[in-house]
């Protein structure tokens, strides 16, 4: 029986693994369609992003039935748990990919940003792709360093996201009101979902040591 229940937690973790690979693909996409203004790109990652969503609620549905009939204990209860919020976490990512490729889509076949912008937000987009691939990384292998290294990467993006709001409110800008929105609300998306990256890490860290620290 323990058995079993052992092979049902590591195809819930290869779930969770699978569900940040995806975002890792969605989150490019959608930079790819906002640089290049391509709807199709725009239109392939929402879908990218209704699928990481479905999966979501597979990893959520395996995590309680796993609670309810196994009724783990200990470090195994700690997995499980985790796994429940790490599956919300993935879910938001894919949920603010889409929030980007919807800006695309809505503003389509204008583009979001004006030029000068164009190099702060593919350095955005660089990095999303690259903290997502180093979480499923971590997800794969429970490594607790590079689980922890997580959190010092998230700097970069801050700075990048910084950078994106001095230019908007700076005097040189000159591109409306309502792409002014856009841009801050572009910013946002690529902040959130790199801090949902640092709790993948962080997640995983107590999943393995127990706390949410690295020692």
């Amino acid at each position: 029986m323990r058995t079993r229940f052992h092979e049902e937690l590591e195809q819930l973790t290869g779930m969770l693994e699978q569900m940040c690979l995806r975002d890792e693909t969605a989150i490019a996409t959608a930079t790819r369609a906002l640089l290049e203004t391509d709807i199709e790109q725009a239109e392939h990652a929402i879908d990218l992003c209704a699928h990481v969503e479905a999966m979501g609620q597979d990893a959520e549905d395996a995590a309680v039935m796993l609670l309810a009939l196994q009724a783990p204990v200990a470090s195994e209860l700690r997995r499980v748990v985790t796994a429940l919020q790490l599956s919300a976490n993935l879910a938001r990512m894919g949920g603010l990919c889409a929030h980007i490729a919807g800006l695309v889509r809505r503003r389509h076949p204008h583009p979001v940003m004006p030029d000068p912008l164009r190099e702060t937000v593919s350095r955005m987009g660089a990095a999303a792709v690259s903290m997502a691939a180093s979480a499923a990384q971590v997800l794969a292998t429970g490594d607790a360093e590079a689980a922890a290294a997580l959190e010092g990467r998230d700097d970069v993006m801050d700075q990048l996201h910084r950078d994106l709001l001095n230019h908007i409110l700076g005097p040189e800008y000159t591109g409306g009101t309502t792409t002014a929105v856009d841009l801050a609300l572009l910013g946002r998306y690529y902040e959130r979902f790199a801090d949902h990256t640092v709790e993948v890490g962080r997640r995983t860290l107590f999943t393995t040591t127990g706390s949410t620290e690295p020692e």
